[in-house]
């Protein structure tokens, strides 16, 4: 399986090594920040964000600037990725500034953990209190994710053995695959079997459903709540229902990883491979995805907030994976994507003014939301990916295999 994808990688570029020629990755004038350099930049932009907006939890930019009103389609689901991101910066820098600022993000969103409106509270919870509990043992982090975790495995249908989304009782996304975590954590601190399962099952029954042979993804699966019969697919971001919308595959890359983080299971590391080698196999060059691979006529050519979730699923996947899969595949083409977005085209370090950090991102196509703009996920998933790529750097100067 993995020896295809790199057999593709060579076809689609002639050259033996993924990083033998750097030139796909970037365009006449622009400059390509290193990976500190690229932190450097983020962290000053969020800095500057939560000084001039404080306590504001924008989910997409217009012309550049953070809106801060409320979603006008989802229940608010984005809160956590900024905490996140302040967490990182906490992390990276060691400021105690950065770590008030980190606990008083992580506070906004805390009152979500009993939130039953919506399908995203993995989205919420874990980039926040989950981080909080990963990088300082706070005993109430951990108790806050317990929480979540129950209120979100309170979606559960047993007929059909599926996490219900907040569109309706009979409605799954493939979204929910990066909201299974926070159960699984919830399970593993609190010790309830019965948490485990639900996000297991949920789980299978999204690779069952929701992945398709290739590795493309559906974006939302109905069920009859009465039989728990898989009734039709449809899709809320995509072209249509039977095309490919490519953030929906990273979601499948990322989430099932998770999935098998927590279980083991080859079932989930089987999903998680199949997305990450459609991704690879249709995806231009540099790594950056459109908003749906099928769809003949784009609106835009980038959906780069694809690309940074597929570059932080990559290699979060070659960290997990066995080394058996020659995961160095996954690894390396998540380094590609990476450096492609921190060239200018993408990274915004050279266009004065705007607020974002990743530009060329789109939120929803369908009803005009954030195109070719920024989004609190993109910039998010960018920085987790840089700090990744920051500790396999680090490991390989002191000759540690990371892999």
């Amino acid at each position: 399986m993995t020896a295809r994808i790199a057999s593709a990688i060579v076809a689609r570029d002639g050259r033996d090594s993924v990083d033998a020629d750097r030139s796909y990755e970037s365009v006449a004038g622009d400059r390509v920040l290193s990976i500190d350099e690229a932190l450097d930049f983020a962290q000053q932009q969020i800095h500057g964000l939560i000084t001039r907006r404080p306590g504001q939890t924008p989910t997409y930019t217009e012309d550049g600037s953070w809106v801060v009103s409320e979603d006008p389609w989802a229940p608010s689901w984005s809160a956590g990725f900024l905490s996140g991101l302040v967490w990182m910066f906490a992390d990276r820098s060691q400021d105690p500034w950065w770590l008030e600022q980190a606990r008083a993000y992580s506070r906004i969103v805390e009152p979500r953990k009993h939130d039953t409106g919506t399908h995203d509270i993995g989205f919420l919870m874990e980039p926040s209190w989950g981080r909080c509990y990963d990088l300082t043992g706070d005993a109430r982090a951990r108790e806050v994710v317990i929480e979540a975790g129950r209120t979100m495995a309170g979606r559960f249908m047993e007929a059909g053995g599926y996490l219900c989304s907040w569109v309706a009782p009979g409605s799954t996304f493939i979204d929910i695959m990066m909201n299974v975590g926070i159960i699984f954590r919830a399970a593993e601190y609190s010790g309830d079997a019965q948490l485990r399962q639900i996000a297991e099952t949920h789980a299978l029954t999204s690779r069952r459903h929701l992945v398709r042979g290739d590795g493309s993804t559906i974006h939302e699966g109905w069920f009859d709540t009465g039989t728990g019969e898989f009734v039709r697919a449809d899709t809320h971001q995509g072209w249509r229902t039977d095309s490919s919308w490519a953030r929906g595959t990273t979601w499948a890359i990322y989430g099932f990883t998770t999935a098998y983080e927590h279980t083991g299971n080859p079932a989930f590391l089987d999903a998680a491979c199949r997305a990450a080698n459609y991704y690879i196999a249709m995806t231009p060059s540099n790594g950056v995805p459109p908003n749906d691979w099928l769809d003949p006529s784009p609106l835009t050519q980038w959906e780069a907030s694809a690309a940074a979730v597929a570059s932080a699923a990559m290699l979060y996947l070659s960290e997990s994976a066995p080394a058996a899969l020659e995961v160095q595949v996954y690894r390396e083409y998540g380094l590609r994507i990476l450096r492609s977005l921190r060239a200018t085209t993408f990274i915004a370090a050279d266009t004065p003014g705007y607020e974002g950090i990743i530009k060329h991102a789109t939120y929803h196509q369908k009803n005009g939301l954030g195109i070719d703009e920024s989004v609190m996920w993109g910039d998010h998933y960018f920085v987790e990916a840089l700090m990744r790529a920051a500790r396999i750097e680090a490991d390989s100067s002191t000759g540690k295999d990371s892999v």
